[in-house]
């Protein structure tokens, strides 16, 4: 099974924005999902402080970051579906 990344932290709104439209195309196409808390490190506070929330597709190197909708995610998952299948 797929796993879907979101990179997030506590007290995030738009995080949690993000997860409630992200919950139905996750439950669509059979994801799972793995939540990562950027506050665990420095490189990530680093790399995701302002970004956040972000996606990924787990094996992949494309990243998603907020603002984004429905469609955009949907199209970002469709593309890092193809560079899985590329790989």
């Amino acid at each position: 099974m797929l796993t879907l990344i979101l990179y997030t932290t506590s007290g995030c709104h738009l995080c949690d924005q993000a997860l409630a439209l992200l919950t139905p195309i996750i439950e669509l196409n059979q994801l799972q999902l793995r939540l990562v808390d950027i506050a665990d490190s420095d490189a990530m506070i680093e790399r995701y402080g302002v970004r956040i929330p972000v996606i990924q597709l787990e094996g992949t190197q494309g990243e998603l970051g907020w603002p984004f909708d429905e469609p955009q995610a949907l199209a970002f998952l469709n593309h890092s579906l193809q560079e899985l299948e590329d790989a």
